[in-house]
């Protein structure tokens, strides 16, 4: 096979991606705004407590959603590290030490990509705790939807404000729900007799825009410019909260951030998807060794600038494709808005990302969430291991259906209780090795069963 070269793969996924986005501009917008819902409100909220900076957050992210769409060619989203984010905001974690708690992560996961055991961790990791991590991931997605920093505390009229309230979240919601089979399909959109598309994460965010400039401009709050000013951060390495911040941060973005991501898009970009929306030979990199690289290189840089802690997600993945997004396009176009944001206006956009419709947030994160927890529907129906498997499931027996969602809800509800990846993806693995463990003693069962009947050998009665 011959070998690509770096600037060859660049060329491929420019090329398919100016394709796809000359065929569907407004699938690719509204497929880039899908993950808004998970990346506003925590850095806006990390932002305001001075735990990671504004403008460092938007330029460095930028420039990974640019680099990531040229290089991977599919929408693969650049989020908040998640666990990290919370500790942050919970205890008022200082810049330094948000900063290092990501850099070591992004540490840890680099060595193991370099050196092969990630991808030893995705060969021996079974499909059904994978899926039971990616239907974790959702289903906590929409319970975050309903808590108090977003859709919980919303009152029906004036709470906080006659622009964000529950009747907005009842239209948003509503509007999710009718627009579910206006969703794009595998062919790129614009063909005649295509489906009927509406791009409603684009279409909620410039309402939420529009708002929120508009209760700014009543305050005298607008944006400004602002040159963005780069400083030097050293990064706190030896502090116990860093630390902390980390230990709980690294099995979310190995298992969420890097297999399940990799699982995703194997299954979401396939050769005949891909062969449809344009016409070059394009093949993304989906490998766990490509995306922890990723992960890795994005913080080592960041961290150094008072950055944000970013990885990918299986979730943003999902909901950027749930939106439209086929190609880096959509990532690439997200990238430069934030860029020039960070560059010229910088800090000054805390005032109206503090006031974005919470209703608004809050129906995208959960839309995010449903479309994340969906994958697990695929378990017994698509093709892991390279065979085509038929609709009714391939070769899978009754019972091995029901022992594979078995390990995936073993490994979603451990998930979901303890609020810890690691302990649902060692449930899961305890659950798989018991139901393998009882294959083998009913396997050794039945062969010794079968020598003692007769005529096979000393097993047969001497007396008969």
């Amino acid at each position: 096979m011959a070998r690509t070269w770096p600037w060859q793969r660049v060329a491929n996924s420019a090329r398919h991606n100016q394709q796809t986005l000359r065929h569907s501009p407004l699938a690719e917008i509204s497929g880039a705004l899908g993950d808004l819902g998970t990346l506003l409100p925590l850095m806006a909220a990390l932002a305001l407590q001075g735990s990671v900076s504004l403008s460092s957050t938007l330029v460095f992210s930028g420039l990974f959603n640019i680099a990531t769409g040229l290089w991977f060619g599919i929408p693969l989203p650049v989020q908040p590290m998640k666990a990290i984010a919370a500790a942050a905001i919970a205890e008022g974690a200082s810049l330094r030490d948000t900063v290092a708690a990501g850099a070591l992560v992004s540490a840890a996961v680099l060595l193991l990509a370099v050196t092969g055991l990630l991808r030893r961790l995705a060969d021996v990791v079974p499909v059904p705790v994978v899926k039971g991590i990616q239907l974790g991931a959702g289903l906590s997605l929409v319970i975050s939807a309903g808590s108090g920093s977003l859709l919980g505390n919303l009152g029906w009229f004036e709470h906080p404000s006659v622009f964000d309230n529950r009747l907005w979240a009842l239209a948003a919601f509503i509007g999710l729900v009718l627009t579910q089979r206006m969703a794009p399909s595998s062919t790129p959109s614009g063909h005649a007799g295509g489906p009927l598309f509406l791009p409603y994460a684009l279409v909620v965010f410039v309402v939420g825009l529009v708002i929120s400039i508009v209760v700014s401009a009543l305050h005298a709050h607008l944006p400004h410019f602002h040159i963005w000013h780069p400083h030097i951060v050293l990064p706190h390495w030896l502090d116990s909260h860093a630390w902390a911040m980390a230990i709980a941060q690294l099995p979310l973005t190995t298992l969420n951030s890097v297999v399940a991501v990799s699982a995703l898009a194997e299954e979401l970009f396939t050769p005949s998807l891909l062969s449809s929306l344009s016409s070059s030979s394009f093949t993304p990199a989906t490998s766990v060794t490509a995306f922890g690289c990723s992960v890795g290189a994005m913080n080592l840089i960041g961290c150094w600038f008072g950055a944000m802690p970013v990885c990918h997600g299986a979730g943003g993945l999902a909901v950027q494709y749930r939106f439209g997004a086929r190609s880096g396009a959509s990532v690439v176009l997200l990238g430069l808005v934030k860029l020039l944001l960070g560059l010229f206006l910088g800090e000054t956009l805390l005032d109206l990302l503090r006031i974005f419709p919470r209703s608004l947030l809050g129906v995208l994160v959960l839309a995010a969430g449903l479309e994340l927890a969906s994958a697990g529907a695929s378990l017994n129906t698509y093709s892991h291991g390279g065979n085509d498997n038929t609709e009714e499931g391939g070769s899978y027996t009754s019972i091995q259906k029901r022992e594979r969602w078995t390990v995936m809800l073993m490994t979603a509800g451990c998930l979901l209780a303890f609020k810890n990846d690691a302990v649902g993806f060692v449930a899961g693995l305890v659950c798989h090795g018991a139901y393998r463990l009882a294959d083998y003693l009913e396997a050794r069962r039945s062969n010794r069963n079968r020598l003692r009947r007769p005529g096979h050998g000393e097993s047969r009665a001497l007396l008969s």
